[in-house]
């Protein structure tokens, strides 16, 4: 008889606003637009709203801040408060 193969933990795939790189759920930032309108820090990466990720890295937000990619990936604008509390 053989035994049952464990299969490996799938871990989701995602998208980087910032260099298009794909990663791990866990290695990248979640960033949701509030209801009021803004964008906010996704600490559990469950808040209900659009959702986009970005790399923890300095060159992966300056690259979403030129090219305004969060803003068009969330449909707000993103205050300059925010990007002040995501720069490392």
């Amino acid at each position: 008889m053989s035994r049952p193969v464990k299969q490996a933990h799938h871990e989701p795939s995602r998208t980087c606003v910032g260099c298009r790189g794909a990663g791990g759920k866990h290695e990248l930032i979640r960033l949701v637009r509030r209801s009021g309108g803004g964008a906010a820090v996704d600490v559990t990466g469950r808040a209900v709203g659009r959702g986009a990720y970005l790399h923890r890295a300095a060159v992966c937000m300056e690259l979403a801040r030129k090219k305004r990619s969060l803003d068009r990936a969330l449909r707000t604008t993103v205050q300059p408060e925010l990007w002040s509390e995501l720069t490392p």
